[in-house]
């Protein structure tokens, strides 16, 4: 009796562990399974998602709904893929007029805010006052596309626009700085002086520290050429950015100020936004980012900006204090 009763509960163990083993086996076989319908929830979640924000009544998408989690990690994605995703892109956050109508050249919508139309390619209306105001007329592509790319919250606040040349009078001091500093034709400086400060507000960078770089650089003669091969106004190595020169037509437009001064500011900026701070891009500008020395180089700039930063200063003082002697059109010197 007690053997019937020890092979029935060997058997009936036996039992249970082949039951618990083609249990294990079905779960393990059911592992990929589990894990396919898992994807498409996700998958199918973010479909949904996409196509929610990108219905009637909104201009979103599923880049945008990225852009607004992880902003600056988005533009970088565009960083890397170049051009071709810029056509998705669209800023959904309010902007000033000025910077909707560069967004308009830019996506080829062909009108401005003001529902004026705007040729494609050409640089957009500034409302920057200028020395020279007919540089603003130049029909040159702007290089907005590129520049925008790079977010402010990378590039070191030094570098940014300091506003000491919205001025005109500024902008004439500082010409005259120049004028008498490398004894070069006036119509000339006043043209690369507006062309900079122009410029600088499209790229979103201190329009001091483009005329600094340019100052050091090639002494304001755009026909410089090093035997390194950098060339224009700021020394731009043309062999290496031949890319970017497609945009203007290909590198025989290279030291044509208009075009030389906008892709040197890029340059500038981006060098900036990923070396940390103004001196490290400044250092990599030069091409010594690796190096131990930069040759005094990054010195000279920063002297040169400081300089004109103190030029603007007392420009500015000046004219406050010659305002402030008038007073109901009488001198008060008088």
């Amino acid at each position: 009796m007690s053997k019937c009763i020890s092979s029935y509960s060997s058997d009936f163990q036996g039992e249970q562990l082949e039951a618990s083993s083609s249990s294990a086996l079905l779960a393990n076989a059911m592992v990929p399974v589990y894990r396919l319908l898992n994807g498409l929830l996700v998958i199918t979640v973010f479909l949904l998602v996409g196509l929610w924000l990108s219905g009637n009544g909104t201009n979103a998408g599923a880049f945008d709904f990225a852009r607004i989690l992880v902003p600056d990690e988005a533009r970088q994605v565009v960083w890397q893929n170049g051009f071709g995703m810029l056509d998705q892109y669209k800023d959904q956050t309010p902007q000033a007029a000025a910077d909707k109508d560069i967004t308009a050249v830019i996506y080829n919508k062909g009108t401005t805010s003001n529902n004026t139309k705007i040729p494609l390619g050409l640089a957009k209306p500034q409302t920057v006052a200028l020395l020279m105001p007919s540089v603003a007329h130049t029909q040159v592509k702007p290089i907005s596309a590129l520049a925008d790319q790079i977010p402010t919250s990378k590039v070191d606040p030094q570098a940014l626009d300091s506003k000491l040349l919205i001025s005109v009078q500024n902008q004439r001091s500082v010409a005259d700085f120049f004028e008498q500093k490398y004894k070069l034709d006036r119509a000339k400086i006043e043209e690369y002086v507006s062309n900079t400060v122009l410029i600088a507000k499209e790229v979103n960078i201190d329009p001091i520290l483009l005329l600094a770089v340019i100052s050091v650089e090639s002494n304001f003669n755009p026909l410089t050429k090093s035997q390194a091969g950098a060339e224009g106004l700021m020394q731009v190595m043309t062999s290496i950015h031949k890319e970017k020169y497609a945009l203007y037509g290909g590198a025989s437009d290279a030291i044509k100020p208009e075009v030389n001064i906008r892709i040197g500011a890029y340059i500038l900026k981006y060098l900036i936004a990923t070396s940390g701070s103004l001196r490290n891009g400044l250092k990599f500008y030069v091409g010594a980012g690796n190096a131990d020395t930069d040759g005094g180089y990054v010195d000279k700039v920063m002297s040169e900006r400081n300089r004109l930063i103190e030029l603007c200063k007392g420009s500015t003082l000046q004219a406050n204090s010659g305002r402030k002697l008038i007073l109901n059109g009488k001198n008060l010197r008088s």
